[in-house]
């Protein structure tokens, strides 16, 4: 299971973490982020090497426009505390894993 980020916890987890980060901008509200959603969990139990984790747009509005998301669902790369990569709307766990390769 991706693990849930907030306003608390996004620095220590996502800034600062040594590994490669997905994180998925996404609202309980959205079709194809709950499309999306399963693929995301999937990649968090089998990426040992990756971070992954989900940020509920509704609940952490200042995370999203931090980033600037305004499509959902958006999931974002991290690489040593900075945005590397960006995919926005339903797309192939592939695809996901590339944006952190």
């Amino acid at each position: 299971m991706a693990t849930k980020i907030t306003k608390d916890n996004f620095e220590e987890l996502v800034i600062g973490s040594k590994k490669p980060v997905l994180a998925d901008f996404w609202a309980a509200w959205c079709g194809p982020c709950r499309m999306l959603g399963p693929v995301i969990d999937e990649l968090a139990e089998e990426q040992d090497e990756i971070f992954v984790c989900k940020i509920n747009v509704d609940e952490e509005p200042q995370l999203a426009a931090r980033f600037n998301v305004s499509t959902i669902p958006t999931v974002i790369a991290f690489k040593d505390g900075k945005v590397y990569n960006k995919s926005i709307g339903v797309v192939p766990k592939e695809r996901l894993l590339a944006l952190v390769k």
